[in-house]
């Protein structure tokens, strides 16, 4: 999860390299790309197809990944992105509570503690990002969408660990997730061609052609690939704590890019991300 952190932190300067394409069609482009590669290590896996039990279950994590990704692009023309940066630390305390209500969590003390304590370190890079950028907080329709958008990605590890500890799902993760992208991706390629101007993807050239691979092996088919495999070991909330990480790599390649931005506004949430991370690693679910 710590290489799933980093990966993600990097996808963000590779997507803004690109040029202006319709966002959720460049997303369903992204799955299918991602798909391909994994078709190679899915078709020597036995059972790569889905049965008629778990096909309704990938069906509903391919909604998660198309009500997510089509809420955060409707909500980018709507929100602020401190408004989005705020909502988003909510993820893995949303994911922890469903999974209490879905079984996969155990009702304790320190997940939940290490969970707010990152949650706090994330909240205070976005509001140092905000100083320097004189953003405001606020919540209204784009907002509330996002928010929509945060319960479907909190629910993703949540479905993916009640399928698997009840023997729906594959044991394999590159089945899984081979399966959840490619059902996500026909969802947000439908809603693409329904609300986008699609014709605008022949505008893409060689260089955002690239990107386009790179972002679809690394930073959706390994990271999914990944989160996947963490499914197995971890619980939904201890997954998605790890996304506090994401603003923190963020963070430091923007200081590599432009050392001057450096501060003291940086040091309190980067320290408490830091901490809760640490603490996450050390975090003995047994114990609790």
């Amino acid at each position: 999860m710590l290489l799933w952190a980093s990966l993600v932190g990097l996808s963000f300067p590779a997507v803004g390299l690109m040029s202006a394409l319709p966002p959720l069609s460049l997303t369903a482009l992204r799955f299918a790309i991602a798909c391909l590669g994994l078709a190679l290590l899915v078709r020597r896996v036995p059972g790569a197809w889905p049965g008629w039990r778990s096909l309704p279950l990938f069906a509903a994590m391919g909604l998660c990944l198309a009500g997510f990704f089509g809420a955060m692009f409707w909500a980018a023309h709507h929100a602020t992105a401190l408004s989005m940066a705020t909502l988003y630390v909510t993820v893995p305390l949303l994911a922890y509570g469903l999974g209490l209500g879905a079984g996969v969590e155990r009702l304790a003390w320190r997940l939940p503690a290490i969970l707010a304590l990152g949650a706090t370190g994330a909240l205070g890079l976005a509001f140092a990002e905000a100083l320097e950028r004189g953003g405001a907080l606020r919540f209204g329709v784009g907002e509330a969408v996002f928010f929509l958008g945060c319960l479907c990605s909190a629910l993703y590890p949540v479905l993916s660990k009640w399928g698997l500890t009840r023997g729906v799902l594959p044991a394999s993760a590159a089945v899984r997730t081979f399966w959840s992208l490619g059902l996500g991706g026909v969802l947000i390629g439908l809603l693409g061609l329904a609300v986008e101007p699609v014709g605008r993807l022949a505008t893409m050239s060689w260089r955002d052609g690239l990107l386009l691979v790179y972002l679809g092996l690394a930073s959706s088919a390994l990271t999914f690939w990944l989160m996947q495999r963490a499914t197995a070991v971890l619980t939904p909330g201890a997954i998605t704590a790890y996304g506090y990480l994401v603003p923190f790599v963020s963070m430091l390649l923007l200081f590599i890019e432009t050392p001057s931005r450096l501060g003291w506004s940086w040091l309190p949430g980067s320290a408490l991300v830091l901490l809760a991370i640490g603490l996450l690693l050390r975090h003995d679910p047994t114990a609790d």
